[in-house]
């Protein structure tokens, strides 16, 4: 869940989310301290109910098969 959340940039705060390339043709994305921070802050306010939780889902994990599986398995 955490890879479909950091692949959309609109997802963080600008400078949240680096992309590094690397010696392939791929770049690898990593998250800042700041931007695990907000990421904390979004999954506290998306826990709070269950409605919140799949409203999250929705807006900010882009793979049906992701958002059924953790639709399943509830948050945590």
């Amino acid at each position: 869940m955490l890879e479909a959340i950091v692949s959309n940039d609109d997802d963080q705060s600008y400078g949240n989310i680096v992309s590094v390339d690397t010696a392939t043709e791929e770049n690898t994305k990593f998250i800042t301290a700041h931007g695990i921070e907000e990421l904390r802050d979004m999954l506290t306010s998306a826990r709070r109910s269950s409605e919140d939780w799949r409203n999250f889902l929705e807006d900010f994990v882009n793979d049906p098969d992701i958002i059924a599986r953790v639709k399943e398995n509830g948050p945590r």
